[in-house]
């Protein structure tokens, strides 16, 4: 039986190891840490074409168990004036919508069902280097252990060891000026607003870019990105306390003005420490060696987004199950991986220059908020015609597991473009 390593444990290695079993492969992943380091607190929106990449692995149930639907999003400027409402996507055939899920549970649930497929996962194990010998290729750890398999991919993140081992000359990720915190507030009290509970309240402040969506448990998750033009030296985030974070979010949203503002001014004054840990946001434009043999890379190794695309997730686990079927329908690794970057590449790239976009946009000054807001409302109205019908390339993107790939139709119809 083939065998694949898999480097990374977060979101995508999973995945593709449940995926690579399915197409009849054994798969290893390999995790940096020694035991789950999963984010207490913060949570990802996973929209409709991440939970289809789940159902094509027979693991859509996942969603259901991490978080709540997500079915639109409502944007409104700081003086609480409305820009505009577009959809998350249609729900999966099985009813399945786009979700809020919280990470950490997500993160284990992915992990517990590889396991449960056959998946081994090694905590502890991190890549150091990888040489390709015989027919296949040696991962070596930095415990001087060695991993040895036909394939191995590189689903580390965006400081992959594995896209530095492909290619010595690869980029480094890109410093995109906007940070992100925020969390769950549990007793955080929405029922006067009269918003729908499966819709996100986005709101273009006057100075930063937040977001509050209800829990239809109780409570209510919240992020906001502040601008920081220069990207953030060791240590410098780590060394503001949660206290200064609160302030400075208050004066954030000083000016703003609505209901909107209203509950993101409770939502910081209640928000627990553990969620006021800002983090910067970065990107990869264009990778331009995904693979080199036996070795690939997926997910944000790959190719990261800006979380205001928010489609990171998502991209990672259609990534994982699009490269196992490719590895199942080629006749090697090498051509494998080829029809892998034909069918992925355009559509990525694509995706991580709109989320650049959006990053921007949050960090606009006052002409740039001005022109912003005049140019929404037509965007949204636009984006809105036909339910949604702009954005369906991205949430609507279908992964059939029965069907050719690598020597079947898709990478044809791809050239034929």
């Amino acid at each position: 039986m083939r065998e694949a390593v898999i480097i990374g444990g977060g979101i995508a290695g999973p995945v593709a190891g449940m995926a690579l079993v399915k197409a009849g492969w054994r798969a290893t992943v390999c995790e940096a840490y020694p035991a789950a380091a999963d984010a207490v607190g913060s949570w990802l929106a996973l929209q409709a074409n991440g939970v289809d990449a789940l159902a094509a692995v027979d693991a859509q149930h996942l969603v259901d168990e991490a978080g709540f639907p997500t079915r639109t999003m409502r944007f409104v400027t700081g003086r609480g004036r409305v820009l505009g409402t577009i959809g998350n996507g249609n729900p999966l055939p099985d009813g399945t919508p786009s979700s809020m899920v919280r990470r950490s549970a997500f993160y284990r649930a992915v992990r517990h069902e590889a396991e449960a497929r056959g998946v081994q996962i090694r905590y502890g194990a991190r890549l150091v280097d990888a040489r390709i010998e015989g027919d296949g290729v040696t991962g070596v750890l930095a415990d001087g252990s060695t991993v040895h398999a036909d394939v191995l991919i590189g689903a580390d993140g965006i400081r992959s060891t594995t896209r530095r081992i492909i290619d010595r000359n690869a980029p480094a990720a890109r410093y995109v000026p906007v940070l992100n915190l925020g969390g769950e507030v549990p007793d955080l009290d929405l029922s006067g607003t009269g918003w729908p509970v499966d819709q996100f309240q986005m709101m273009f402040g006057l100075r930063c870019f937040f977001g509050i969506h209800p829990n239809p448990a109780g409570g209510a998750v919240w992020f906001a990105n502040p601008v920081q033009p220069q990207e953030p030296h060791e240590g410098e985030l780590e060394a503001i306390t949660a206290d200064q974070w609160r302030e400075r979010l208050a004066r954030l949203l000083h000016g703003d003005r609505g209901p909107v503002a209203d509950a993101l001014r409770r939502a910081v004054r209640q928000a627990p420490p553990d969620t006021l840990r800002p983090w910067a946001t970065y990107d990869l434009p264009s990778v331009p060696t995904w693979h080199s043999g036996p070795m690939a890379i997926i997910g944000d190794a790959a190719h990261a987004t800006a979380p205001s695309a928010g489609q990171g997730a998502a991209l990672a686990m259609e990534d994982a199950v699009i490269i196992a079927q490719c590895l199942r329908d080629a006749s090697g690794p090498d051509r494998a991986f080829a029809a892998f970057e034909r069918l992925r590449r355009r559509r990525v790239e694509k995706i991580v220059a709109n989320g650049n976009r959006g990053s921007n946009r949050k960090a606009a000054g006052p002409v740039g908020r001005v022109l912003r807001d005049a140019i929404l409302p037509v965007v949204f109205r636009s984006l809105g015609k036909n339910d949604g019908a702009a954005t369906r390339w991205i949430t609507d993107h279908h992964i059939d597991w029965d069907a050719g790939t690598a020597s079947g139709a898709a990478v044809e119809e791809l050239d034929r473009r």
